[in-house]
């Protein structure tokens, strides 16, 4: 399977913003599908809203469409109960990606995470984003937030589809192989692990009636350990140094590598402007305070620097020159950082539609103008002595992190 980063024409696009309006486009796809329904994500959390998925793949099951769920054994750990036992009476098939065992995360092997937030129905509908099963009001280590989460999602027809389905198709049939060398089933795997490598093209259902939607070029990207070690890095390194006008980035957990870094500087050198709405809430310690660390090269070179305050960030966009004649958009799992980068699982959809990025371009431009802080210089510069010392506590221990698992950043 070769699943190219160049884009196709003739897909139709729906930016998806919130909790509510994601689980309804999930739902409506799965209730509509007749062939089978895929989905991969890190978190499935069921509190709230986030059932009516479960019981959307559950209702399809029982109607005889095939249903294959993978959640991630970090984020998700083990699917919460009575879930395992329904979804096996109605037939959903799913899978758990790298349980963690009794030593957990102290295998430096185990941080290789399945990070990807993708769905597909019937061969017709792929959504993929940065958007967990999760509610938007409700986080697994803060409980009941104030208000609402910043995350996105983008449902796409066309081309695309057909992109995501191979690649959770392939993934699915490792996890058999693996399965069966698990429980010393040899022959069983070695037959499944083959058949990894083939496509597995199902029949798409009848074409569905659809609202009015975006009609654009799109392209996906991936971010795996053996043949897209770096593609959505490129990427975006492509995309920044072609552009001419503006920069605007989104991203929960950022600390960019040299080359990032490199490309934003010169972008800004150049006459770009260029504008990172990044998470203001503390979250998690390495990932809050190591961005920090490159503040003061990024402010240097008069880079804009927004904090989101309303609530947690969990976007990971970016738009550049949304109203010239060369728009570039991309909504997806990965974080610049290199966690997301280099060890885990990742899936971007790339959008080259100017319809599009001014969309998603309005969006974050009214976040950072309605709900965000600019960060000043120098009231930078003036912080107390022990901030900064977390700051490079904390961009020491990433780079000790990925020291151990044999990356360089």
């Amino acid at each position: 399977m070769a699943i190219a980063a160049s884009l196709q024409d003739g897909h139709q696009l729906q930016l998806i913003e919130g909790a509510n309006a994601y689980f309804a486009s999930l739902v409506s796809a799965i209730d509509q599908a007749r062939s089978q329904v895929q989905i991969e994500t890190y978190i499935f959390n069921l509190a709230g809203a986030a059932e009516q998925v479960a019981l959307a793949l559950e209702r399809a099951a029982l109607r005889g469409v095939r249903v294959w769920l993978v959640v991630d054994g970090v984020g998700t750990g083990a699917l919460p109960h009575p879930w395992p036992e329904r979804f096996d009476a109605a037939g959903v098939q799913w899978r758990i990606y790298s349980p963690l065992g009794r030593l957990g995360l102290l295998i430096p092997s185990r941080w290789r995470r399945l990070h990807r937030k993708r769905a597909v129905s019937g061969g017709l509908v792929a959504v993929c984003g940065g958007r967990n099963i999760l509610g938007d009001w409700h986080d697994p280590n803060h409980g009941l937030l104030e208000r609402p989460r910043l995350d996105f999602a983008v449902s796409a027809r066309g081309a695309l589809v057909q992109q995501v389905q191979e690649a959770m198709t392939q993934l699915w049939w490792r996890l058999q192989a693996v399965r069966h060398v698990r429980q010393r089933n040899f022959p069983e795997a070695f037959s499944t692990f083959r058949a990894s490598g083939l496509l597995h093209p199902w029949t798409a259902d009848s074409q569905l009636a659809s609202s009015k939607q975006l009609v654009a070029r799109a392209g996906l990207l991936l971010r795996d350990n053996v043949r897209f070690r770096s593609q959505i890095e490129k990427a975006y390194l492509r995309a920044i140094g072609l552009a001419r006008h503006e920069i605007v980035i989104a991203n929960a957990y950022f600390l960019p590598g040299r080359r990032l870094r490199k490309a934003l500087t010169l972008a800004a050198a150049r006459g770009v402007r260029v504008r990172l709405l990044l998470q203001g809430r503390y979250e998690y310690f390495m990932q809050y305070h190591a961005v920090r660390a490159v503040y003061r090269v990024l402010l240097a070179a008069g880079i804009e620097i927004h904090e989101y305050q309303s609530s947690f960030l969990h976007a990971k966009v970016a738009v550049i020159d949304p109203h010239n004649d060369r728009p570039w958009a991309t909504v997806g799992s990965s974080n610049l950082d290199p966690l997301s980068l280099l060890l885990a699982r990742e899936a971007n959809v790339v959008v080259a539609d100017r319809a599009f990025a001014a969309q998603l371009y309005q969006r974050l431009d009214h976040a950072i103008a309605r709900d965000s802080r600019a960060v000043d210089p120098q009231v930078f510069e003036r912080r107390p002595w022990r901030h900064g010392l977390r700051d490079r506590m904390a961009f020491g221990l990433m780079r000790l992190a990925l020291f151990l698992t044999g990356n360089r950043y």
